[in-house]
């Protein structure tokens, strides 16, 4: 068989997937299941400093390949995760990555100093959130809100940092570019697309926040190619994300350039898809020679 283990910032997974945040709660549901290490992390959901109950209903809908939602960071707060849930995601043998999402810079930087004195072994900063002291302005939209978020919390962090970088942007290899001068150790991509579905019939929009985050299969083309730009503009490591839901998904994303997978979307679908992905890439390994997963990362041919 071949190895399936890949290193991240210096973190070893024993293999690519990693459960991807806002898809997997705390992984609890899942567990039952099979057993968690059958990934080789977990993101786990999103977490601000706060409790936060999340967006009122209707907050997530059903859209052509894929799904819409704005479920709106519901959790339970920084202290009681590592309280009550880090515990328990410690005993299941698998990564246990912290997803961090917050208004302003200070609680971002708040945040990465309580996980980096807990057992979470890295932290992913979601920058797909509304800056409140810039006007609602999201701070992974601008080169400049990037790197200044980045540095600061990097200032703060001792866990290995990977930046989530929105696709909502007119340049993804400059945003990735200021993430790793920043001083991430990794970026994740793509977060989910800005959408928007209207029931006809009402004249409504179908989720109570008017827009949602689109995840799913159908983005899958737009993450294959932001993966290839932005692994052709850094020398950190990728997390490659976005509509995976085969193994062969899963190759391509890989050859695109990155070194690691997240998958959310399918496992509401399909909750067996990680074993399956997982299965798919042994075999496909073995049937082409190559030893090592990590040999298949950035090996696409130009034309």
């Amino acid at each position: 068989m071949a190895d399936l283990s890949v290193k991240i910032a210096g973190v070893k997974f024993n293999n690519p997937l990693i459960a991807a945040s806002g898809t997997f709660g705390f992984g609890r549901e899942y567990g039952e299941f099979y057993p968690l290490e059958k990934f080789g992390g977990i993101s786990c959901k999103g977490i601000t400093l706060e409790r936060r109950s999340g967006n009122p209903p209707p907050r997530i809908a059903e859209t052509p390949s894929g799904i819409l939602n704005a479920v709106g960071l519901q959790n339970p707060g920084v202290d009681v995760f590592i309280k009550d849930d880090l515990p328990w995601l410690k005993r299941q043998n698998t990564v246990v990555i912290a997803n961090i999402a917050g208004n302003t810079q200070e609680e971002y930087c708040e945040m990465a100093e309580k996980l980096s004195d807990s057992d979470v072994d890295m932290i992913e900063m979601n920058i797909s959130c509304p800056n409140v002291k810039s006007g609602g302005v999201q701070f992974g939209t601008s080169c400049e809100s990037v790197g200044e978020i980045t540095s600061a919390v990097r200032r703060h962090c001792k866990k290995p940092l990977i930046v989530k970088l929105s696709p909502n942007v007119t340049d993804i290899s400059e945003i990735a570019k200021s993430a790793e001068a920043g001083g991430a150790d990794a970026v994740s991509m793509i977060n989910t697309i800005t959408g928007m579905r209207i029931d006809i019939n009402s004249r409504r929009p179908i989720i109570h926040n008017n827009t949602g985050g689109m995840s799913g299969p159908a983005v899958f083309p737009v993450a294959v190619r932001m993966v290839w730009q932005a692994a052709n503009a850094i020398n950190i490591p990728i997390i490659g994300m976005g509509g995976i839901s085969t193994w062969q998904d899963a190759v391509e994303m890989l050859i695109a350039g990155a070194s690691a997978l997240q998958i959310g979307t399918i496992l509401f679908s399909d909750p067996y898809a990680p074993i399956k992905i997982n299965e798919g890439l042994n075999e496909y390994l073995d049937k082409n020679g190559i030893e090592s997963i990590t040999q298949l990362t950035g090996t696409i041919k130009p034309w």
